[in-house]
């Protein structure tokens, strides 16, 4: 039985997914323009990376409530809200996941380019990497809408980046401000619950989203929308889901078991 089979067990309509890696394919509706949610933040910050790489931004200069920086706003470690620019508390305490903190970086780099948010994100990843049905509407912290095909070119671009540098890739994809516990929405508290650049990073966290059988070095992100990508630098995989249903309960059980048939199937053991 193949991975892709488990998918007709989930919630209507037919998800859409697919595997990056050395045998790439795709199920399901996957020229479908569906939302990314928060899959966007990802996105948005593989486009600060490239700033900074060329020297447009600083990762280390204020941005935010007082203290906090242009990379406490990537790891969620700002002390802003989820949803408020109030501080609740000072930065590097505490990992709370912060939609605000995504939209304040967004005012800032459009102020610091003079160019909107969109067209920075459209410029710097979406059209690079031939994302061209994919665009953002509204927030840089969850407004991307696209087909799972374009989804699919970025976690490409993630195990073999051309538009940064490998080591930049590197440091965003291992742990900003190490120690920090916090709540991974849906799967409660972590502790640590860490984070890199953008990236959510599996380490030991129980419960998760991807399989018990992901390297703790997989980092990747999940969505409202039942949208996720993971990317396994060990089993040298990505994988990437459109589900076009929103996360629930039905997706804490479908997605590790989803994960782990991926790597049993497509995995660099396999």
């Amino acid at each position: 039985m193949s991975a892709f089979d488990l998918l007709g067990a989930w919630p209507a309509p037919p998800p859409a997914a697919g595997v990056v890696g050395p045998r790439q394919t795709a199920a399901g509706p996957a020229d479908e323009v569906r939302p990314w949610a928060s899959v966007t933040k990802p996105v948005f910050a593989y486009a600060v990376l490239r700033l900074a790489e060329a020297g447009h931004v600083d990762l280390d200069e204020p941005c935010g409530p007082p203290g906090a920086t242009v990379r406490h706003l990537l790891a969620h470690a700002s002390g802003l809200g989820p949803d408020t620019r109030e501080p609740l508390c000072a930065p590097e305490t505490r990992r709370i996941y912060s939609n605000a903190g995504y939209e304040v970086l967004g005012e800032f780099l459009a102020e610091r380019t003079g160019q909107d948010v969109e067209n920075i994100i459209a410029d710097l990843v979406l059209s690079p990497l031939g994302m061209t049905r994919t665009r953002l509407i509204g927030s840089p912290a969850h407004g991307l809408r696209g087909p799972l095909t374009d989804l699919l070119r970025f976690a490409a671009e993630l195990l073999e980046p051309r538009l940064v540098a490998v080591e930049t890739l590197r440091s965003a994809r291992s742990v900003a401000f190490p120690g920090l516990s916090g709540v991974l929405p849906g799967f409660g508290r972590q502790e640590p619950n860490d984070w890199g650049l953008g990236f959510e990073i599996r380490d030991a966290k129980t419960p998760h989203w991807t399989a018990p059988a992901n390297s703790p070095e997989t980092f990747g992100h999940f969505g409202r929308s039942g949208s996720f990508f993971w990317i396994d630098p060990v089993a040298r995989i990505g994988c990437a889901v459109l589900a076009g249903t929103e996360f629930g309960p039905w997706a804490v059980e479908a997605w590790p078991r989803f994960s782990a048939a991926v790597l049993d199937e497509f995995g660099s053991h396999s």
